[in-house]
């Protein structure tokens, strides 16, 4: 099993944990995905079969960009629909 480790902008609150867990682990080969709201680090346990950089990808897609991405205001609004999301999803 391999591990990426990832550290992404945007992520607020336990929405944005829930959203980014359940994307990760619908992708094939994603045994799990821990997210640090503190660090913004993310940890994805997973069998080789996809590359960081369409980790990076998926992430970017909601809202949160790697750290060392130019976090524009796009970034930010998608980051806050993938907020909300998670927030309903587990109500």
């Amino acid at each position: 099993m391999k591990t990426e480790k990832i550290i992404v902008a945007n992520l607020r609150c336990a929405g944005c944990l829930n959203t980014v867990t359940k994307k990760l682990t619908e992708i094939i080969g994603v045994e799990k995905a821990e997210v640090c709201l503190e660090s913004g680090e993310i940890t994805i346990m997973h069998q080789g079969q996809v590359s960081r950089e369409e980790f990076v990808k998926t992430l970017l897609g909601l809202g949160y960009p790697e750290a060392t991405e130019k976090n524009g205001l796009l970034t930010h609004l998608k980051s806050y629909g993938s907020c909300l999301t998670g927030k309903i999803s587990t109500s």
